[in-house]
């Protein structure tokens, strides 16, 4: 390895995670101790005697006794010493793995721990890749190579220095002693496969990106930073205190409740997939599977928070709901936590669009808040942010706490969905099978491609469930009068495009009896009313004859439900005339008529030659 500067890497050294390098190089220095510690001896490797050399059983062994754990445990904390660097094998450098039997194993030196104050540097890395290069004659790992072109293309300005120091200290090498040398190569090796790790493989040094300001360093006084420390201490002075014996009562309230459901103090089941490398307790125990788990569905149970904090939970609540009749209340508060959490760009157009699904007069959706929290709302929305609906969601959260989520826990639906959670059988694996568990490992997915299948998820959950119709269409437009005119439907010729199917019965073109219902006042559809119970038998004829006087000069100002009807509920050009929603069908004429109470004259047929 080359001189490091003194450089303070701010993007590891200052992280929480420090903490925990902390301990187990605590942990690692007790295992050094010559009397209480792991015994090591000179071990024979192929032909080579390695000094200090230790097993991996006795490893496991010392971590079972020293913290009273079981094997399990005792072997996924070696498996972490190993994968931070603090334990190198000296045998198979691929897999960064403890496994207990006879393989042997060193403590790394502090110089290659993972706590050290410099960085990572790539022309380390290159140095390092060309003296294997030399050493193997080419022959690198697959990976190795792909890095090895990368650095070479990428450090060419200074690739002769960087093969220079390869040669140098390949060189010093050879004069080594073989045990020494085949020590150091195994630290240096081991040190590279954990911070620049193969493809595929997980990283225990992966902590995210460098942080660009240290925050442990002095921050300069200026009036600002006493303006802020003023800011806080008022904050601190106008909390609420509580005595330090209620605290204390809530937080043993708090432990005695969700000890068993701790995956850390409680076994988890089937197994403890940080300790197993399992993936089926996460697979169980996903977002919105079809059976949840019983210790899931008991969570349920404790507090209305962890109802809504979990997925699955939430939509069992809202089966409840939508069988009540109240669904729009548990939409609302899911539509501000949207607006909480969501991003910027969108915070106006969400906040608008669940005032007008949620709070308008006339609303889809409306909920029923007070008259002070709508008061505050609407206000509000005037400059809307983040937190402009909080005052309303707290008034909806507190009224189905204390109204809906004691009827849902005494539901059919509840009680269903508890009686059929599963409880899986716990499952233990042998040595053999942990190893081939952890040859299987893998790096979870990156949280951008988990939302993108979230939101897959969701638009297919969408897409096959059940139309809600009293959910806001975007579409939604004010209903057009007919008062003067009105479209006739022509027959389609045979070149014309077929009629949009969607036109005669969504929201962006209201269906004309509604239109009808709408358009007509209610004293004519009164007056129609009576005519149609007096005329009996006649009411057909009386459409054409019958309404003479002041009844023919209304059934000229709107059109009445019987002659819609007759004329049939297909979609019409006045609509497209009359609303700029709704566009113009391509098969139909473009002709407006006046409305009166002789039929439609129909055109002449055309003669068709044989």
């Amino acid at each position: 390895m080359t001189i490091r500067n003194t450089e303070r890497d701010h993007g590891q050294r200052f992280r929480p995670r420090m903490a925990c390098l902390k301990k187990a190089e605590a942990v690692l220095l007790e295992m050094q101790d010559p009397k209480t510690g792991v015994k090591s001896q000179p071990q024979r490797l192929v032909i080579t005697t390695i000094p200090h050399a230790i097993m991996g059983e006795d490893i496991v062994a010392w971590l079972a006794d020293r913290f009273n754990i079981d094997f399990q445990e005792a072997r996924s904390v070696g498996c972490r010493l190993v994968a931070f660097g603090y334990i190198y094998p000296l045998s198979d450098h691929k897999r960064l793995v403890l496994k207990p039997d006879a393989s042997l194993y060193r403590f790394q030196t502090p110089y290659f721990w993972p706590a050290q104050q410099w960085p990572v540097e790539d022309t380390d890395y290159a140095i390092y890749l060309a003296k294997r290069n030399i050493r193997k004659k080419g022959l690198l790992e697959l990976y190795e190579q792909e890095q090895y072109n990368h650095l070479h293309k990428w450090m060419n300005h200074k690739w002769d220095f960087i093969v220079m120091q390869a040669k140098e200290q390949y060189r010093a090498g050879k004069e080594r002693k073989k045990p020494d040398r085949v020590v150091f190569d195994c630290q240096e090796r081991a040190y590279w496969v954990v911070h620049r790790p193969a493809p595929g493989t997980v990283s225990a040094m992966d902590y995210g990106l460098n942080r660009l300001v240290d925050p442990n360093a002095v921050e300069t006084k200026t009036p600002d930073y006493y303006g802020r420390i003023m800011i806080f201490d008022q904050q601190s002075i106008m909390r609420p205190r509580v005595k330090s014996s209620v605290s204390i009562g809530g937080l043993v309230k708090h432990c005695t409740t969700f000890k068993h459901h701790d995956p850390f103090l409680a076994p988890c089941l089937p197994s403890n997939p940080w300790v197993s490398d399992d993936a089926s307790y996460w697979t169980l125990n996903g977002a919105h599977v079809e059976v949840p788990t019983k210790m899931r569905v008991e969570r349920w149970t404790f507090s209305f928070g962890e109802l809504l904090s979990d997925p699955r939970g939430r939509d069992d609540f809202r089966l409840f709901l939508k069988k009540e009749f109240s669904g729009e209340n548990l939409a609302f508060w899911e539509g501000c936590e949207d607006l909480k959490w969501g991003t910027a760009a969108t915070m106006k157009d969400k906040a608008q669009q669940i005032y007008k699904t949620f709070l308008a007069r006339g609303a889809p959706r409306w909920i029923n808040i007070d008259g002070k929290t709508m008061e505050v709302t609407v206000k509000g929305l005037k400059h809307p942010h983040r937190y402009v609906l909080d005052a309303a969601q707290t008034h909806i959260f507190m009224l189905m706490k204390k109204d809906s989520f004691g009827r849902y826990l005494k539901s059919s639906t509840f009680k269903d969905t508890q009686k059929n959670a599963i409880s899986p059988d716990e499952h233990k694996f042998s040595p053999s099978q942990l190893e081939q568990n952890a040859k299987k490992r893998r790096p979870s997915l990156s949280p951008i491609a988990v939302r993108q299948m979230e939101a897959e998820q969701r638009a297919k959950l969408a897409a096959s469930g059940p139309v809600d119709i009293t959910q806001l269409c975007r579409f939604t437009a004010p209903v057009p009068h007919l008062s003067v005119y009105s479209g006739i439907t022509d027959p389609p010729s045979a070149n014309a495009s077929p009629p949009l199917p969607f036109l005669s019965h969504s929201p962006a073109c209201p269906s004309p009896i509604s239109v009808a219902i709408d358009s007509t006042p209610a004293s004519e559809r009164k007056g129609g009313a009576a005519a149609r119970e007096g005329g009996g038998e006649h009411g057909a004829e009386g459409d054409g004859a019958g309404g003479g006087g002041a009844a023919g000069s209304k059934s000229r100002v709107a059109l009445s439900l019987g002659r819609l009807l007759k004329r049939g509920c297909g979609p019409s050009t006045v609509f497209a005339s009359l609303s700029p929603k709704c566009p113009a069908p391509a098969s139909m004429s473009s002709r407006v008529q006046p409305i009166g109470t002789d039929p439609p004259a129909q055109a002449p047929p055309r003669r068709i030659a044989k």
